[in-house]
């Protein structure tokens, strides 16, 4: 565990201080170190951190953490919670232990593949699991020169054990987030049958009249509400891209750079 705070600038750092950059995440509230060229976060992380009703007191683990970009966003944003995440790479594992630190935050980071969950972890029971998993089927995609990356866009790992994992640290009427691209959605659908109930699927669609490319879902354990299909949340304004400025829409950009949640549909 990594208390924030406790370490120096270059503890744990499994990547070359030169092969770093510092960037800004949720206008600034949060500073995250990360590889120049391997696998680099966009908006995704953040919105799935948005997209947790979580508060003070519970337990969130996120499988997959990388960098601790999604765990680190939603800690600033509901301070109080227990955070926990795995991550197969050693280097992004140290990343996300120093990032942790550099934002003052105690987050642990557990080394392991999520397919095979350390003992003490297979013992232990979530309020929350977050997933952001490879957007790609491995082989589906362009080869990444960074093996970091590589591995970010497209892993070995099947979607089922995804949420078959998730499923298993869920405590009672826990509940799953997991961002995903929309033509994977069937996949997620078919692996939360007999293990997650009360599904909401909210697609993100990049401007009005184009089709959602990513999926936020949530699902919960126990959960026997029907099935929930909403309107997609448009990102950005106008129909194309103008200009090299930002466009998002406002209730997007106060998610983004102020760190507000990310409301459901139901909720609103």
């Amino acid at each position: 565990m990594t208390q924030g705070g406790g370490a120096g600038p270059n503890s744990d750092a499994g990547f070359a201080e030169e092969n770093l950059s510092l960037n800004d995440f949720l206008g600034g509230r949060v500073q995250l170190w990360q590889p120049r060229e391997g696998y680099r976060a966009g908006v995704d992380p953040v919105l799935l951190a948005a997209a947790m009703p979580a508060r003070a007191g519970e337990r969130v683990l996120e499988l997959g953490c990388g960098g601790g970009q999604a765990l680190l966003c939603l800690g600033e944003r509901v301070p109080g919670l227990e955070l926990t995440g795995v991550e197969l790479q050693p280097d992004y594992a140290a990343l996300a232990r120093r990032n942790a630190a550099h934002n003052g935050q105690t987050v642990e980071v557990i080394e392991a593949d999520l397919a095979a969950l350390p003992k003490d972890l297979r013992q232990r029971q979530f309020d929350h699991v977050l997933a952001n998993p490879p957007y790609y089927r491995a082989g589906a995609h362009s080869p990444a020169e960074d093996l970091g990356r590589q591995i970010a866009l497209g892993g070995d790992t099947p979607l089922q054990i995804w949420v078959e994992t998730a499923a298993r640290r869920l405590t009672y009427k826990g509940y799953l987030h997991m961002i995903q691209r929309a033509d994977r959605l069937p996949e997620i659908l078919t692996a939360c049958q007999g293990r997650l109930g009360s599904i909401e699927v909210l697609p993100l669609a990049p401007r009005q009249g184009r089709p959602a490319e990513l999926v936020l879902l949530r699902a919960r354990k126990g959960g026997r509400a029907d099935f929930r299909l909403h309107a997609p949340l448009i990102l950005h304004q106008g129909a194309r891209h103008l200009a090299d400025v930002e466009s998002y829409q406002p209730e997007v950009r106060e998610i983004l750079r102020e760190g507000a949640a990310l409301c459901w549909p139901a909720t609103r």
